[in-house]
């Protein structure tokens, strides 16, 4: 009932259960091992319009998309509506969709206005919005939060002139940016904003399984859902929460061999991407989330933080799994 197949634009996915982008996470590497998950839609890291603009080379590597199942959307961020413009020129054609950045409360985003900053402005954010559609060959889709903060909620205001000024979808995370991550995502807000309008509605925040997502699609009615931090260490979490919307039972949880070969596959398709110094590094995190509630998991952690070599890396987690 609530699976489904989603129409963005002239784009159709596969599902309704979408990768949301997450700074330092949602490189090639997480979104392939995501995509083999059965996740809908994968976007890239948020990169800035102005890097675009000046094409910097850090900035265009993080939009590798190389041997990628697509669709892909690519999610921009700034406040300049001429440079999100400009960007948006250079990357067409680089993506199926391109996704605009009104939520990230990032305290180094939000002191240059970018992210959520811009929900203070909704003249800003309408010529943001008019300017990218205006020269974009792809839907344009914009990811935002409730507001700035609880005396400034704009969810449903903000939705309208975002689907006037042209977008094809709407992503709304069901925060205030002051609040972070903290609390409980507002369900009615994102209620309200799929009511406030005609175009699809992605709701985010706090979907982990398959009981919190087809929550979020009783209580708010949305098109689709997009998990965050609910994919870290778990990106396994797309064919769970499909399987229990389609049957109402849960499958059971990864075997070691199964989270082994998984992590072996995501720390390949880094080397392969980013070569051994960057993606030894790169590997720790992931390491640490997908060991999370494990037996002797902090133990190894410490280890892992310690390693540079990726024959060291693959030796440590598979005696650790095995």
């Amino acid at each position: 009932m609530y699976l489904k197949k989603l129409k963005i634009g002239n784009v159709e996915l596969e599902n309704n259960i979408l990768l949301a982008p997450m700074a330092g996470i949602t490189d090639l590497a997480f979104r392939k091992v995501c995509k083999e998950n059965n996740c809908g839609l994968v976007e890239t890291e948020m990169v800035s319009a102005k890097a675009v603009y000046y094409n910097d080379e850090k900035t265009m590597k993080m939009l590798n998309m190389e041997g990628e199942k697509r669709p892909v959307s690519i999610q921009i961020f700034g406040n300049d509506p001429e440079v999100m413009m400009a960007a948006t020129k250079i990357l067409d054609g680089k993506s199926e969709l391109l996704d605009i950045n009104m939520g990230c409360p990032a305290p180094k985003v939000v002191k240059n206005g970018d992210g959520s900053k811009l929900l203070l402005d909704l003249d800003l954010v309408e010529k943001i919005v008019k300017s990218v559609v205006s020269v974009s060959k792809v839907p344009v889709t914009v990811k935002m939060r409730t507001g700035w903060d609880e005396n400034t909620i704009v969810a449903e205001e903000a939705a309208k002139i975002i689907e006037k000024s042209g977008a094809s979808a709407i992503t709304i995370h069901g925060r205030t940016r002051s609040e972070f991550y903290s609390g409980k995502a507002n369900l009615d807000l994102i209620k309200r904003v799929k009511e406030a309008v005609n175009i699809p509605v992605i709701g985010n925040g706090d979907v982990i399984d398959g009981i919190s997502a087809k929550e979020m699609f009783e209580k708010t009615g949305v098109d689709g859902i997009m998990i965050g931090r609910g994919t870290l260490g778990n990106p396994w979490i797309f064919k769970h929460i499909i399987h229990y919307l389609e049957t109402g039972e849960n499958l059971p949880s990864e075997s070691n061999e199964e989270k082994l070969a998984t992590i072996i596959k995501h720390f390949n398709l880094l080397l392969e991407e980013k070569g051994e110094y960057t993606a030894v590094r790169e590997i720790r995190k992931h390491a640490a989330w997908y060991v999370k509630n494990m037996k002797d998991a902090s133990k190894f952690k410490c280890e892992v933080n310690k390693i540079e070599k990726s024959e060291d890396f693959i030796k440590a987690v598979k005696e650790f799994f095995i």
